[in-house]
């Protein structure tokens, strides 16, 4: 079985009989090894030129050699054309041939820092107090913008990708739940105090977000995408009677979308799941993947599995600092049999994976070693 065999028939209710290895944001993975994933100058990630593009992918994806890669959107055609790549006195420029403007290129910083040291938190200036102001500040939705999207060739770079170096992995695009998106007008403060204090105003963002998700999931179709990665984040932080009035039916109409698509929802919530695992798993995704133990709360493979018992496939979430960075080879390997041993509990409807992104020290001989052990250990699992 390749690799997008593996994944298919582990998110099938009849599961897999070998175990796929996946990273988590191998777009945050790639941006912190660079140097060491590929033998291409670092501008080649803003190429335009497409054959530069599928290169470095090309080698990207065989020194991982994991079994799920993430589409990536593409300059349209007309960009294609009049935009190229300068370099001048050790300095990098995307240069537009037709208005004769340049814009300057820098090397994605290691962590997503800001190399500057500056807040790296969000903190809007703008105070919403009525639905005009969201208005304001969430741009109206295009439900003829997937169709154009393709007639542009945004899309010609994925579909290249999955006809060559891709076709034997499983294509996935990320999607963030529309109550996350809130963080982007609110900030954390002012997101947390609307949910206590200023509820209809949530709500109706979140519908307008909501809209533009389902524009999104038929972006993703368009790029050939057979499985979305739907990013949940802070809900931990607000009551399980928020939780259940919001967020269940926004990720449950998401779902449901990305099922009428024919691609497979992988729900992962960031954060303690113990309160409301049961609404996590009534939102209907696929599979659910969940953060490893940390921030203070504990979240055992054995005890999730136990408690799924087949219902949807489950993402491993093997610990990404005291495991795959910090632990031993012998470490790894036994816990990466642990939670192979626990997925065969839940029917075969397992894919081994990260709690949570590898971290910026952890070399990629140790991430390429976590996905042999896998594709070694997950045979007839």
């Amino acid at each position: 079985m390749n690799g997008k065999d593996k994944m298919l028939a582990a998110l099938s209710k009849e599961g897999t009989p070998e175990i796929p290895a996946v990273i988590c944001y191998e777009g945050i993975f790639i941006r912190d090894h660079w140097d060491e994933l590929s033998s291409y100058p670092w501008w080649y990630q803003f190429e335009t030129d497409i054959d530069k593009q599928i290169s470095w992918r090309h080698e990207v994806m065989e020194r991982i050699d994991q079994d799920w890669t993430s589409l990536p959107t593409f300059y349209s055609n007309e960009e294609q054309s009049q935009t190229r790549i300068e370099l001048c006195n050790d300095e990098v420029y995307l240069v537009n041939s037709i208005t004769s403007t340049n814009r300057k290129l820098t090397k994605p910083h290691k962590s997503g820092w800001n190399p500057n040291g500056g807040v790296q938190s969000l903190k809007p200036k703008n105070i919403i107090q009525t639905k005009d102001d969201i208005d304001q500040l969430i741009y109206p939705v295009d439900l003829t913008y997937p169709e154009r999207f393709a007639k542009e060739g945004r899309n010609s770079l994925s579909k290249l990708l999955l006809k060559n170096s891709g076709s034997s992995l499983f294509p996935i695009v990320h999607i963030s739940s529309p109550l996350w998106y809130c963080y982007q007008i609110w900030g954390f403060e002012g997101m947390m105090l609307a949910l206590a204090d200023h509820l209809e105003l949530i709500r109706y963002a979140c519908e307008k977000f909501l809209e533009q998700r389902f524009v999104d999931i038929k972006i993703a179709k368009a790029l050939g995408a057979q499985g979305i990665w739907v990013e949940e984040c802070f809900t931990d932080m607000i009551s399980p009677e928020h939780f259940k009035e919001i967020n269940v039916p926004l990720i449950t109409q998401m779902t449901e979308a990305i099922r009428a698509e024919g691609m497979s929802s992988i729900y992962y919530y960031c954060g303690n799941p113990a309160d409301r695992l049961d609404l996590i798993l009534s939102c209907q995704a696929g599979a659910i993947s969940l953060e490893e133990s940390k921030k203070g709360f504990h979240i055992d493979i054995d005890d999730v599995v136990d408690y799924v018992s087949g219902r949807c496939t489950v993402l491993g979430n093997l610990d990404t600092y005291d495991v795959l960075e910090k632990g031993t080879p012998e470490q790894l390997e036994h816990e990466v049999k642990r939670q192979i041993k626990a997925g065969k509990r839940n029917h075969g409807r397992f894919i081994m994976s990260l709690g949570s992104p590898v971290t910026p020290d952890t070399s990629v001989s140790r991430v390429r070693l976590y996905c042999d052990m896998v594709h070694e250990l997950g045979k007839n699992a």
